[in-house]
């Protein structure tokens, strides 16, 4: 296979290492804004903020597989914005209800049940919701037409050193949180 067969960015001509250090970025912003999204919504159902996620800092790695995953599967369409939408809820709903799925059945723990939330029409299980499903797949629009442009024209100004260090970093510290929360929790 082609090294340039993975480069899912061929339209500005962004090289692989770009290209991975974009996926990265790409995977800590949604986390992020995945924490703000839980933090405004439970703000709302509950009436108290609660901090939500399986981690110590300001991000879900759900939220960051999701871009990741929507990102890699979801791109090529960026002409078509409809397809972008459906396939982008396609892709949440089955990485959502695959993750809630598997951490019940394997762990026994569940990290999320929207059988006793808000807005929850649609409800499969607690693990899905016609809500969720919705504003993922519109955050699916986001990351496509939003994130990724933005994150291509700063990898195109900036050197690939600078970029390469802001990216490492940045991830390197989600993922060192990811795993020191699995260890000590």
């Amino acid at each position: 296979m082609k090294k340039d067969s993975f480069l899912i960015f061929k339209d500005d001509n962004i090289n692989l290492k770009k290209t991975i250090y974009i996926l990265m970025q790409i995977m800590v912003i949604c986390a992020f804004i995945g924490f703000i999204y839980e933090e405004i919504f439970y703000k709302i159902d509950l009436g108290y903020f609660v901090k939500r996620g399986s981690t110590f800092g300001p991000w879900i790695p759900v939220y960051a597989f999701g871009g990741l995953f929507i990102t890699l599967l979801v791109y090529r369409f960026k002409k078509h914005p409809l397809i972008v939408l459906a396939l982008a809820c396609l892709i949440s709903a089955i990485i959502e209800y695959g993750t809630g799925f598997v951490f019940w059945e394997f762990f026994h723990t569940r990290l999320w049940d929207y059988n006793v939330e808000i807005w929850n029409y649609g409800n499969i299980n607690g693990y899905i919701c016609l809500r969720s499903v919705l504003l993922f797949g519109f955050s699916g629009l986001f990351i496509i037409y939003v994130l990724v442009p933005i994150l291509k024209k700063i990898a195109i100004k900036v050197s690939e050193k600078k970029f390469a260090i802001v990216s490492c970093t940045i991830w390197g510290l989600f993922m060192i949180d990811v795993i020191a929360y699995m260890i000590l929790k």
